[in-house]
């Protein structure tokens, strides 16, 4: 039952009654990284590409990549492959997206490298990860990340980062995380609809308040734009 969702969230798969909150905030992110994108674009991890909608007016070429044993399915994936090996050749796209895989990886710098590698000089990556998040799609959870250590591996990786923005402050943060931790009392016919309208008036109070709310270091999420730099205008600069 999704009644109770924004209507302009309501066109994204992975949108329900308790995360609308914070898929508002990517959605917000994700729209304003769009403009930057262009030509081939290679989502990693893409599921059932949930963003693809964002995307597309952008670039030329979307392409997914994701496990063949993926938990949605592989019915909207076009190369069966993993963020170790996309199977693309080198320097063949044009953008590279990633949302919320990173911390599900045993080997973060190994994926940061292959988009490295399938990525043409000028590049960029859009990419979202959390650092207060439950765990989730156990046992394959495995890493939270810092700015800061975002910021380390991409730029180990030989990567500009153009931007790394928190995309929520503690308020969001506590509400969207209070509607997750309700959701084990909403059983039976009562307590789940009692639970329902609570969790809603807990996310639209958090988003209102958090319009206000300028802290940064209790983001739920972090979204980073960087750009492989191009090894030809470095060697010119030098």
């Amino acid at each position: 039952m999704n009644r109770l969702v924004p209507d302009r969230l309501r066109s994204f798969p992975q949108v329900a009654e308790h995360n609308w909150l914070i898929h508002d905030c990517m959605v917000g992110f994700l729209r304003e990284a769009a403009t930057q994108t262009q030509g081939r674009l290679v989502d990693i991890g893409c599921g059932r590409k949930p963003w693809r909608s964002i995307f597309e007016p952008h670039v030329s070429e979307y392409v997914g990549v994701d496990l063949g044993s993926s938990a949605q399915g592989t019915q909207d994936v076009d190369i069966i492959g993993s963020a170790y090996a996309t199977g693309l050749p080198d320097g063949q796209a044009d953008t590279v997206l990633c949302t919320e895989v990173l911390e599900h990886l045993e080997d973060p710098p190994a994926a940061i490298r292959e988009m490295h590698r399938i990525l043409s000089p000028g590049g960029i990556v859009v990419l979202t990860v959390p650092l207060f998040w439950h765990i989730h799609e156990a046992p394959r959870d495995f890493y939270r990340f810092t700015n800061f250590g975002l910021r380390y591996l991409f730029e180990r990786a030989g990567f500009e980062v153009i931007e790394m923005r928190p995309l929520t402050g503690f308020i969001v943060t506590f509400g969207q995380l209070l509607v997750y931790y309700n959701r084990r009392f909403a059983k039976g016919r009562v307590l789940a609809g009692m639970f329902r309208l609570i969790n809603w008036g807990i996310q639209h109070i958090s988003r209102i308040l958090g319009r206000f709310d300028k802290s940064t270091e209790f983001s739920c999420l972090y979204g980073l734009i960087a750009r492989k730099q191009d090894d030809r205008v470095k060697l010119e600069r030098g």
